[in-house]
């Protein structure tokens, strides 16, 4: 019988993207988001998405309550942004004041130096164990870097980030 190491060591295989995943608060206009790795299309008709998230990160607020967020995909092209996200970050910090931002078509913040960006809204979800499974809707998406390659990432152990 394998302990949970021994499984965990081939769930930490499954190649995955990275991803910084924000949202606006819509009153005080403050950018919040997070390093995501588990984010994968769903469906084509309707274009979806899904992501999971652990409750209380940067912008699950957001996303939860039906606010536009964005899946802003890293590229190989540069990665050195990265490092704000991996390990969170103080609030007093925001990591979204040093990077060039634009506003998408649907209000989403979409970060320049990205490889594309995606523009969502939560359609569905569900608690399988300690994140949630957000299913969204693709608003609109933006290729800001043609030629760059989305960066992947493998974990050394499916328990860990």
């Amino acid at each position: 019988m394998n302990d949970i190491n021994t499984k965990a060591a081939a769930v930490g295989h499954i190649p995955s993207g990275l991803f910084i995943v924000c949202a606006r608060d819509k009153k005080s206009r403050i950018i919040d988001g997070y390093l995501a790795s588990w984010v994968q299309q769903v469906s084509f008709d309707p274009l979806m998405i899904s992501l999971a998230v652990k409750p209380g990160r940067p912008a699950y607020g957001h996303i939860i309550n039906g606010e536009i967020f964005t899946v802003n995909i890293i590229g190989d092209h540069d990665n050195t942004y990265i490092d704000h996200f991996w390990s969170g970050y103080d609030p007093k910090k925001n990591p979204f004041d040093a990077l060039a931002i634009k506003e998408g078509k649907a209000g989403g913040c979409i970060l320049e130096v990205a490889k594309s960006a995606i523009e969502c809204r939560r359609h569905s979800g569900m608690k399988p164990g300690d994140h949630d499974i957000i299913v969204a809707e693709v608003l609109n998406s933006y290729v800001l870097n043609n030629e760059a390659r989305p960066l992947v990432h493998v974990r050394k152990s499916g328990m860990t980030y």
